[in-house]
């Protein structure tokens, strides 16, 4: 039996895991996959039960665990505490303790989604699947020195961008290797002609890239590659960048889905589970009114039977489930754009896609 621990959180986590679990067990049932799922408290949420964001039980949870999912932590509840008390550093300092140095954020816009896109039609038209794999581990921010100081000449802060090659090449790798299951192109986005660290991080990709003499590589300087984005996205298949230009790109790239509700991503461990949730956050501002889109979260159950449960076929159900569903015209809030289109809650979304399984 495969274990997953769901961490619902906060917000609108808890409504959107339960559609996603819900599509899981349906997919369970049709591929004959034993799941056991067990229901953790993360968050503000624990926070209120426990008086911590992360406890250490849950920790050790997580790590006897096949995968982990995961639905949003924080809300104006909580901001007012410091780090690293503070319900969103929960995710943080898991993702650290499962030693997660790879996110991986995957865009598609599906067939009756143009009009939700944020692009124009003739752009949109030409189809949109790709896959970002943002380093996760170093970059910017956990580079050290890190401060901030009054000097006669005013406040200054300091942020330092360090790579070690080993934590490029294993992403690199990584990046290869899901080109080679995709349409075998990987493009590298930096910024080396004006940074050190970007310098080494295309050294190192194009050392790896000769291993992968069938995947066409490309490098893209950062700032021009944020542009071609959103003009050409149909170019592109698998894109591997730092640490911070794939925090901010990543959620550029949403605007080519239709909405960010639309978009999964999986943190992917270098030892242990890894931890599956849609991009975006915890909504607070529409908890429990269940209108919310777990389309995201229910893309994210799919990208844990491929890459954790080692089950293809029942991520490629969920997919082509989502697909018929958006295709006959329903949609969540988010995503609703003409009165042609049956507008639907977080909950009846989510009966629609075990439906279409």
């Amino acid at each position: 039996m495969f274990h997953i621990a769901v961490l619902p959180g906060d917000g609108i986590g808890p409504e959107i895991t339960r559609e996603a679990v819900k599509v899981l067990k349906a997919v369970g049932e049709k591929r004959q996959l034993e799941l056991g799922f067990s229901h953790h408290l993360i968050g503000g949420a624990s926070i209120d039960a426990q008086g911590v964001a992360l406890s250490d039980d849950l920790v050790d949870t997580c790590r006897r665990s096949d995968a982990i999912l995961f639905g949003a932590v924080g809300g104006p509840k909580w901001d007012h505490l410091d780090l690293p008390d503070r319900a969103d550093y929960a995710l943080i300092r898991l993702r650290q303790e499962l030693s997660a140095y790879a996110n991986l954020r995957q865009f598609r816009l599906y067939a009756g989604l143009e009009d939700a896109s944020a692009v124009k039609n003739d752009i949109v038209e030409t189809g949109i699947d790709f896959i970002i794999l943002r380093e996760l581990s170093s970059g910017a921010y956990y580079g050290r020195p890190k401060f901030r100081e009054d000097t006669p000449r005013g406040r200054r802060a300091v942020d330092t961008i360090e790579y070690y090659d080993y934590q490029v090449e294993r992403l690199a790798r990584h990046g290869f290797e899901l080109a080679r299951q995709r349409r075998a192109r990987l493009t590298s986005m930096s910024k080396w002609n004006a940074l050190e660290s970007s310098r080494l991080w295309r050294d190192v990709v194009e050392e790896v890239a000769q291993e992968y003499p069938d995947v066409d590589t490309r490098h893209e300087i950062v700032d021009a590659g944020a542009m071609n984005l959103i003009q050409r996205p149909a170019e592109y298949d698998v894109i591997i960048m730092p640490n911070m230009f794939g925090d901010i790109l990543g959620d550029e790239a949403a605007v080519l889905a239709g909405s960010i509700g639309m978009v999964p991503s999986a943190e992917i461990s270098l030892d242990g589970p890894s931890l599956y949730e849609p991009i975006h956050g915890s909504a607070n501002d529409i908890e429990d009114r269940n209108v919310a889109n777990p389309i995201g979260t229910i893309l994210s159950a799919a990208l844990l039977l491929r890459y954790s449960l080692g089950c293809p076929d029942g991520a490629g159900d969920i997919e082509r489930a989502v697909g018929k569903v958006i295709a006959e015209g329903y949609r969540t809030a988010d995503i609703w754009t003409s009165g042609d289109q049956q507008r639907v809650s977080t909950t009846e979304m989510g009966d629609l896609v075990v439906e279409m399984l």
